[in-house]
């Protein structure tokens, strides 16, 4: 961490810009998902201490909208002063001013407390997402981060799905690619015995689709959908989401998380649903 009478002395451009991957980097430390080499280790003063004196020289930047200094300075002056608040209106209020905004692999999200391995994560038993060549490593991210959230057991991905390692997967994933891992298999190296269904345009509506109580949800490319062979595959149907918009088109990952809300309420009805 740089001092903060020396991020002062910065020109204004630099001053912003430092201090914004600085506020960015304290919002990590809080949230206890700092990078490495980025952890708090400033000795001078405590982070809470750090974290009020380079909001004192955010609240001296010309730039800075009215509302946002109110709400600063509210924040400042609170009791339980909230760090992490601090810290997120800060940063977006520097980057606002710069012109750059955060895509959402930026935004700084704490993951929740025991998390952890497939072991000790709850989820319904047989549930599983085949990724069939997914392309955008943002949208495979939003995947396992949905399939991780709505409890999905197993993520499989086809092989000419992009890499779940890639930057922008991972950092969209959340940690959920981690959490979850997956296996990379062709359509003819699911399991025989699972009832596998596809998501996609012309089947049953999402309301009157009787959803099986375990089985492998087949999601296809942004661009092709489904494939003919695997539309074959889903010998257990194809399920539809209802849009009336002129586009009538989702984004995969939004689809995805329509279709596992659906299913999840279904095997709850069923009263089938006991998490593992």
């Amino acid at each position: 961490m740089i001092a903060p009478e020396k991020l002062f002395q910065l020109a204004a451009g630099q001053k912003r810009r430092k201090l914004a991957l600085t506020f960015g980097e304290l919002e990590r430390d809080i949230a206890g998902i700092a990078e490495p080499g980025t952890a708090y280790n400033f000795t001078r003063m405590t982070r809470r201490e750090y974290t009020k004196a380079v909001t004192e020289i955010v609240l001296q930047d010309p730039k800075l909208p009215e509302s946002t200094a109110c709400e600063l300075k509210k924040m400042l002056s609170d009791p339980e002063f909230d760090e992490r608040r601090v810290c997120n209106t800060a940063r977006n209020a520097l980057l606002s001013i710069i012109g750059t905004f955060p895509a959402e692999w930026d935004l700084v999200i704490a993951p929740h407390k025991g998390n952890g391995s497939t072991e000790s994560r709850d989820f319904f038993p047989g549930v599983c997402v085949y990724a069939e060549d997914i392309r955008a490593p943002f949208n495979l991210g939003s995947i396992f981060r949905t399939a991780e959230a709505m409890g999905c057991e197993k993520v499989y991905i086809s092989p000419q799905c992009t890499d779940p390692s890639q930057a922008k997967a991972v950092r969209s994933g959340m940690g959920c690619i981690e959490t979850m891992g997956y296996t990379r298999l062709s359509l003819d190296e699911l399991p025989g015995d699972t009832p596998v269904f596809a998501l996609e345009t012309g089947g049953t509506p999402l309301e009157d689709f009787d959803f099986p109580e375990k089985g492998i949800v087949i999601i296809g490319s942004e661009e092709l959908g489904v494939s003919p062979e695997a539309l074959k595959r889903a010998t257990a149907g194809i399920v539809t989401i209802p849009m009336t918009g002129l586009k009538a088109s989702l984004n995969v990952g939004v689809a995805f998380g329509i279709l596992m809300q659906a299913w999840t309420d279904s095997i709850r009805k069923k009263d089938i649903g006991t998490f593992n």
